[in-house]
């Protein structure tokens, strides 16, 4: 009968010290969760018409024809001019791109 007492006694000691206010934790260190990131949509840089290039740098197709690769856009060479125009439909029915 003794140990039960004991038994009882230090079961509700421990009881009541776990649910002390020092060791629950706060308001506060419970609700602060990390921000999340805010998305920012990336630059879109306009695209060049008309630009000028090394013919070193340029490269040549079966044809004949230079072309240079910019950001995914081709650019064909203007033989009248020297200059690499961006592509465009229609554009080898031109005599200044043949």
């Amino acid at each position: 009968m003794k140990n039960f007492a004991i038994t009882g006694l230090l079961a509700f000691l421990i009881g009541f010290t776990a649910c002390s206010k020092k060791s629950t934790p706060s308001k506060e260190t419970a609700s602060t969760e990390p921000a999340k990131p805010v998305y920012k949509a990336p630059v879109k840089t306009s695209t060049a018409k008309a630009i000028v290039v090394n013919d070193a740098a340029a490269k040549k197709d079966i044809s004949g024809r230079y072309y240079y690769d910019l950001e995914g856009k081709r650019y064909w060479r203007n033989k009248k001019d020297g200059k690499y125009y961006l592509y465009y439909k229609g554009m080898f029915d031109n005599k200044d791109f043949q």
